[in-house]
């Protein structure tokens, strides 16, 4: 993720790296955050360091996914270089997260130079993937099972077998592509993914309650948020978005270039994403939704400079008065629906000339704004978990599914009763670009507005118009009809969990990601009796347009671990310490993974690798081990983000569990989902064995002495 988007315990403000000559505002100015503590005069860039070497560290966040189609959310780890002490508090004391533009005037060119300097992604040894995949086997299949595939993996592995032969041919793509992995990724993960995006594969996010109550509060919060998106916007087109780094090295930045005036476009067996964010002709105008009507509203003045907080307050006025109707056609309900049968209705609602020109403004506008009806009131108890399925799937065709325009790369929702969030369509990017963009706009909305002149009229906002032909009724109908038994069929909890924060586990010198991880692994065999399948996404963001791998959190030591925890023949001291290697052996995993050389996108392009080859499929993988390991029962993902917000997201498999979470200093942040259709699964059930892990785990750390594993 899962992007999404990642295994670590702190997550700061990235600061970028000088890579071009870069001018300042003034002659004078001096560098603030550096180890030369501002001492060295010259015309750079007040917020950038001088050293060259100094690299500032980075934010990311977390993920998850499914077979050969995981979505993506990601955890992130973050080594800060070495430093003296009073750096390290000066860097402590930063707020994390919120990335800060370097510079007023655009630096052309600096993003392409940072690109081409960041190393290719690189194929791993095949003997080491084999040898960690049937290690990976251990804990969650049967003796009989791993002989098996024992035998498959000997046949694989022998020189010039089958396994070789395609070793060579990653090996060779490897060669020819910036990045052999992206291309494969993007189509099977996502343009080939045939299930709606919706549930499926979109994340929402849940953002922190506004106070405000009513339409203007609505409104003017509606405002804000825009403006914020714009100065966002700005950093990315100007080319002053800092870089982030991992471990002190610098990450791609491409997928900051692909959220903004992109969308995704449905065909019958392979969708598409455009983007418009390049060229001559770029995207001047965000689409509005109130009661499922879409008005176009250009949000630059004639001079280029964006509207202000109160100009865009004045235009989102007229768009609430001009679409008061309740009784309009929810024709965005129709981007809920499975890919092939929104391909056909795609294709008839494009027909008509009045319908492709008012879809062709949707897809070309930068974001979406969801102008939201009221949620139905419902308990504190309960209203997280409610507006976390408000942010995935909008209540179904009676309240806001079809004030949303689902292949939309981001749509902003905000609702009348202070409720608001995101949902974003998984294809361009991770979570790492979003969780930074949503911290960069919860802070803006903060600062206080400045006074503003006298503003010059500005013309209506064009209101987008549909012909709905009887065809297309139909279509609106059926998507309508699957997508209630979607909103039905989602059993969705968000907890927080108020105990103890990433505070504890770092007092324990335990990666906060790691502890939580393990939490779900104890929660799971208490309930099940048996480990899972476990997903985790680590970013690859190291390595040019680099995306994802897999995090297995289920390992032969987490299983010791999670036996041992309520078995009367071990010690206290033993079960702790077997906490701590479970918790070291994923923090080796992640690291492993981070550096390209985790197992599950290597196996991919391998069985890929043969499709393209078109020699048989390997037995290897038409294994039932293959299966199981690919079956992932637990799909989870750390997003951290320093807003108090959480991202959620629907499992991957039926009988699954889909687990995303924020940790905070003092709390933990959850949204587990499962599927009501699936007898075995329960969020709520998950939720209480969570909380029950997590703190059994601190009672046996507080009880027992650290010992040197």
């Amino acid at each position: 993720m899962a992007a999404r988007a990642s295994p670590r315990s702190k997550v700061a403000s990235g600061r970028p790296r000088p890579l071009a000559a870069e001018g300042g505002r003034g002659g004078g100015a001096r560098c603030r955050r550096c180890p030369c503590g501002g001492r060295r005069p010259g015309p750079r860039v007040g917020a950038e360091p001088c050293w060259p070497s100094w690299r500032g560290p980075c934010t990311l966040s977390g993920g998850r996914g499914n077979r050969d189609r995981p979505r993506e959310r990601f955890t992130i780890f973050s080594v800060l270089p070495a430093m003296d002490r009073k750096q390290q508090q000066a860097e402590k004391a930063r707020p994390y997260g919120l990335l800060k533009p370097t510079a007023l005037g655009k630096i052309p060119g600096r993003f392409q130079l940072h690109q081409e300097a960041l190393p290719h992604l690189p194929v791993p040894p095949l003997q080491q993937t084999l040898d960690r995949y049937l290690l990976a086997l251990q804990p969650i299949v049967s003796e009989e099972e791993l002989n098996h595939t024992q035998e498959l993996v000997a046949e694989f592995r022998k020189p010039g077998g089958v396994g070789e032969r395609l070793q060579k041919g990653l090996e060779r793509r490897a060669k020819k592509m910036e990045n052999w992995l992206s291309d494969w990724w993007l189509k099977t993960a996502y343009l080939e993914y045939r299930l709606p995006v919706v549930v499926h594969s979109s994340p929402g996010v849940v953002l922190p309650k506004q106070d405000f109550l009513d339409r203007q509060g609505q409104l003017r919060f509606a405002a804000r948020l825009i403006e914020g998106i714009l100065d966002f916007k700005a950093m990315i087109d100007n080319e002053t978005l800092p870089v982030e780094y991992l471990g002190g090295k610098p990450l791609c930045m491409n997928q900051y270039y692909q959220i903004l005036s992109s969308c995704r476009i449905p065909g019958p067996k392979r969708d598409s994403i455009v983007n418009y964010a390049k060229g001559k002709k770029q995207s001047r105008h965000i689409t509005v939704v109130h009661n499922f009507q879409f008005f176009e509203l250009d949000v630059y003045n004639s001079d280029g400079s964006p509207l202000t907080t109160d100009q865009l307050f004045i235009q989102l006025e007229k768009i609430w008065n001009t679409s008061l109707q309740t009784n309009k056609e929810p024709i965005g309900i129709l981007t809920t629906n499975h890919r092939n049968s929104w391909a056909k209705a795609y294709n008839n609602l494009m027909k008509d000339k009045t319908n492709k020109e008012s879809v062709r403004t949707i897809e070309k506008s930068i974001c979406t704004v969801c102008l939201d009806a009221p949620m139905p009131r419902v308990s504190d108890d309960i209203y997280k978990s409610r507006v976390a399925a408000q942010m995935l799937h909008g209540g179904g065709s009676r309240w806001n599914s079809g004030n949303r325009w689902f292949d939309k790369t981001l749509q902003f929702i905000i609702a009348e009763d202070g409720s608001c969030g995101l949902v974003y369509e998984h294809a361009p990017s991770e979570g790492p670009p979003i969780v930074a963009l949503l911290d960069h706009i919860v802070e803006y909305t903060k600062k206080p507005e400045l006074v503003r002149s006298p503003m010059i009229p500005l013309p209506m906002p064009k209101k987008l118009r549909f012909n709905i032909t009887p065809e297309i009724k139909t279509d609106i109908e059926k998507a309508k009809q699957n997508l209630n038994i979607m909103v039905e069929d989602l059993d969705i909890k968000v907890m927080v969990f108020h105990q103890f924060g990433k505070t504890f586990p770092k007092s324990e010198k335990i990666s906060p990601d790691a502890f939580i991880q393990l939490a779900l692994q104890l929660a799971y065999y208490r309930m099940y009796g048996h480990a899972c399948a476990t997903y985790e996404s680590a970013s690859l963001r190291m390595f040019r347009l680099g995306r994802t791998d897999t995090i297995r959190s289920t390992s032969v030591d987490s299983l010791k671990f999670v036996q041992s925890m309520d078995s009367p023949d071990k010690s206290d001291q033993e079960k702790a310490d077997l906490l701590r290697r479970a918790t070291q052996a994923h923090r080796e995993y992640t690291d492993m993974a981070i550096r390209g050389n985790a197992i599950d996108r290597h196996l991919l392009g391998l069985k890929l690798q043969a499709i393209e080859d078109l020699v048989s499929m390997p037995e290897l993988f038409m294994d039932t081990a293959y299966a199981v390991a690919m079956h992932f029962n637990l799909s989870t993902s750390q997003v951290p983000a320093k807003t108090d917000c959480v991202m959620c997201f629907g499992p991957v498999v039926p009988d699954g569990y889909g687990i995303c979470y924020n940790p905070m200093d003092e709390h933990i942040n959850f949204a587990i989902s499962a599927f009501n259709s699936c007898a075995d699964t329960n969020a709520a059930r998950m939720s209480h064995y969570l909380e029950k892990a997590l703190l059994d785990m601190r009672i046996l750390l507080q009880s027992t002495p650290k010992s040197k594993l």
